[in-house]
Order: structure tokens, then C-alpha cells, then sequence
């Protein structure tokens, strides 16, 4: 055998043997967010390249944090809710720095934001989101803001990636009351 052999016969008995874990497995966005960050960093644009690797740091994170769950979400899933919070934290950040009068700051989470939205499903819009609503008001027989518990558990695992639970919550609301 070789010298090249040996290296990978000592590389074979120095590296842990593991299970194949899916969430480490790539898919789609976070092969987006990789190849952003690549782009970014041969364009020299520090501001994505800052945000990207905010945001892979955020994935890894929470991929640990699945590790010790026995049940595992599917990695879009995951990323996307990853994404959803992150954007979530900033835009509270957004309200706090204007209330003090730090434009600077506001700008800054503006430009994070913008890049993290780059990575997120498109948004449902109004009228769809009252649409979903009253499908799943309908389909389960909701009648009134007891139901909304329900409601809003059905409006998460239809909708997730690409609603505001939020801003759905106001949304359900009206509907029931």
C-alpha cells in the first residue's frame, strides 16, 4: 500500500464512526445560503457576508438544539422557522433603535433583514392568508374564539413557511369573533 493508502487508512481509524444524521444532509435553501455567502465573500460584500454566516451560525444552532429531539422536522421546515425568527428579532431591534433614535443601528438590521428575506418562501398575501383562514374554519367547524387553539395549530402545519403567525393571529381572530 501506499503512502497515500496509509493517510487514508489513518484518516479511516482517526475519525469517529457515526450514523448518517438527516439535518446535516444539505438541501435547497441552505445550498442558497452557502452559495450566497461564496458570492458574497469573492464580491468583497461584507454586509452579506455578515448576515450569511449570522444566519448559518442561527441553522447550527438550532441543529444542535434537534440533536437531543427524537422526532425530527423537515430541514426546510426548520430553516425556514430559523429564518422566520431571525427576522422576527430584527425587526423588534428595528422599533427599539428608532424609539431611541439610532438610525445607524435601525439601517444596520434593515440590511440584515433584507438579506435574510432573500432566503425565505414567498410570503402569503392578505387575501390569501383570509382564504387559508376560513378553509381550515370551515373544514373543522369553528364557530367561535374557542376554536381558535384549533385553528391556528391547523393554520401552522398547512402554512408555516409561508405565513406571519403573527400577523395570522389577528387575522384568525376577526374570523372567529
Amino acid at each position: 500500500m501506499g503512502r497515500g493508502g496509509d493517510v487514508a487508512k489513518r484518516r479511516l481509524l482517526e475519525t469517529p464512526h457515526r450514523s448518517v444524521n438527516l439535518l446535516e444532509s444539505p438541501t435547497m435553501i441552505r445550498d442558497d445560503i452557502k452559495t450566497a455567502l461564496v458570492t458574497a465573500m469573492k464580491a468583497g460584500d461584507k454586509p452579506t457576508v455578515a448576515a450569511a454566516r449570522l444566519i448559518q451560525a442561527a441553522i447550527k444552532n438550532r441543529d444542535i438544539e434537534e440533536r437531543t429531539r427524537t422526532t425530527h422536522p423537515d430541514d426546510d421546515a426548520l430553516v425556514v422557522e430559523v429564518l422566520q425568527r431571525m427576522v422576527k428579532q430584527r425587526r423588534e431591534s428595528i422599533a427599539l433603535y428608532r424609539q431611541g433614535s439610532r438610525e445607524e443601528l435601525a439601517a444596520a438590521e434593515e440590511a440584515e433583514v433584507a438579506v435574510i428575506d432573500r432566503f425565505l418562501p414567498t410570503a402569503m398575501s392578505e387575501d390569501e392568508t383570509r382564504a387559508a383562514i376560513a378553509a381550515i374554519k370551515a373544514e373543522l367547524g369553528a364557530t367561535g374564539m374557542k376554536d381558535m387553539g384549533r385553528v391556528m395549530a391547523e393554520l401552522k402545519a398547512r402554512h408555516a413557511a409561508s405565513l406571519d403567525m403573527s400577523r395570522a393571529s389577528g387575522l384568525v381572530k376577526a374570523a372567529l369573533g
